[in-house]
């Protein structure tokens, strides 16, 4: 399948910036399940400083505002074909090893009652069934509900309020994945949704590893493994290791933020 993806950030800043820097985890990379036919991304009010490769072989650009900026815009535009591997993204790569993603972050670590949802599957060693399982108790506990949570809302907190929305989700499971001794990571990307060109934001779902197959995606949310709608960012500790935009500003007063999201399926001239 063929999905092209338009993508525009926009912020606005209360008084002019006399300094800021942007981390774009914009561009998705070719792997087993996608290929990256075309894409670009484009910077309005700040220029492209160096790209490179981070510890998880995200490809990110580090963009400084210019001088005096009173907003910037981050515009990504492109097409990728993907392939359903029935969620199996394969084999470990990249500079973290695997032990790193057994560790706990800030808003993965378990409370009381992720350990409590951790300890009804200690011992089962049919690890792909039981993180199946998982996923559909995460969702039977909590509902998905946008506006009530935000990206600084932890996995614990979440699961108490039992409300959240796709971050929320995949931060429990991997809490939990790793309370259960298995490394797990955080997805982001897009979500091709039928009758849904137009979206709100991009999406995020987990991936744990399993013996002999490698990392397994759990789109919690959705209650499915990624397959061919799914395009793949970066992929990190957590939200914040794998977020599309991380930045900060000196001078600029609060901002507000524009988004603009459009998800379709290309034609594929015969």
């Amino acid at each position: 399948m063929r999905i092209a993806i338009h993508h525009t950030t926009h912020y606005r800043f209360a008084q002019p910036a006399w300094h800021g820097l942007q981390r774009l985890r914009l561009t998705p990379r070719s792997c087993a399940m996608q290929s990256v036919i075309d894409w670009n991304v484009s910077v309005i009010g700040g220029t492209t400083e160096v790209r490179y490769d981070d510890h998880n072989l995200n490809p990110v650009m580090l963009v400084a505002f210019d001088a005096g900026a009173e907003d910037i815009e981050v515009q990504c535009r492109g097409v990728v074909e993907t392939h359903d591997k029935a969620g199996v993204y394969g084999k470990h790569n990249g500079c973290m090893p695997l032990w790193g993603f057994v560790t706990q972050t800030a808003l993965t670590k378990p409370g009381t009652r992720i350990g409590q949802l951790a300890a009804r599957f200690k011992g089962r060693e049919d690890h792909l069934p039981m993180l199946h399982d998982l996923s559909d108790a995460i969702l039977a506990a909590v509902a998905y509900e946008t506006g009530l949570t935000t990206a600084e809302t932890t996995a614990e907190a979440a699961l108490a309020a039992g409300h959240g929305v796709c971050q929320d989700h995949a931060h429990i499971f991997i809490g939990a994945a790793r309370e259960l001794g298995l490394p797990a990571r955080y997805v982001s990307g897009y979500l091709l949704m039928e009758g849904a060109e137009d979206q709100q934001a991009g999406h995020g779902w987990a991936e744990a590893h399993v013996a002999g197959l490698g990392w397994v995606g759990f789109d919690v949310s959705n209650a499915i493994c990624p397959d061919e709608r799914y395009v793949r960012l970066a992929v990190g500790a957590d939200y914040r290791d794998a977020a599309p935009i991380t930045g900060m500003s000196q001078g600029a007063g609060a901002s507000a933020l524009e988004v603009s999201l459009k998800v379709a399926q290309q034609s594929v001239e015969q």
